[in-house]
Formats: structure tokens, C-alpha cells, sequence
């Protein structure tokens, strides 16, 4: 879609590099959201993990570092700002 809209990118493998805690917590202040609200429910590792969506936010975010599936994806980052691209057309708030 970003490219068919004639608009230039990066991609980040977020399997390969994932986000460390503080990339998340970056991420999730310019969202302004919090850990539960881009938390993968149905993911494998959430089931694994035992968890419940109710832990405090730092063991959260420090399962989405070690757990990088747990994050919703993708987002988008431009100049300060971030969206989940869930649905796609959420990512061309980005674009001025």
C-alpha cells in the first residue's frame, strides 16, 4: 500500500531486531497507548507465558522485548509520531 501510494520506507524485521523496552515504551508514548492495548492475546507466547493481559506494564513490555510476536504490528513510525497499521490505511495518518 506504502509503496503503491508512492511512499518511501524502511522495514525493521522485528524477529531479527526486535524492540528493546525502551523502543517500546517510546512507541507506546507516541501511540499514547498503553501495553495492553497492542498486547497480542491470541499470540502463541502469551498462552505459553501464562499471562493475563492484567500484569503491571514493565512485565509486559519486558515480555514484548523478550517476545517480540506479543506486539502488535506493524507500526509505523514517522517524525514523533506512530500508528498501527491495523487496518493498513491507518499508516497514511503518518504522511503529511
Amino acid at each position: 500500500m506504502l509503496e503503491a501510494s508512492g511512499i518511501e520506507y524502511s522495514y525493521r524485521d522485528y524477529r531479527k531486531r526486535p524492540l528493546d523496552e525502551a523502543e517500546i515504551r517510546d512507541i507506546l508514548s507516541m501511540l499514547g497507548l498503553g501495553p495492553r492495548d497492542v498486547l497480542r492475546r491470541r499470540d502463541r507466547a502469551f498462552r505459553e507465558l501464562g499471562l493475563t493481559g492484567d500484569e503491571p506494564d514493565e512485565v509486559l513490555i519486558g515480555h514484548m522485548a523478550r517476545h517480540p510476536t506479543l506486539l502488535e504490528r506493524p507500526i509505523g513510525v514517522s517524525r514523533g509520531r506512530a500508528a498501527i497499521g491495523r487496518p493498513p490505511e491507518n499508516l497514511l495518518s503518518l504522511v503529511d
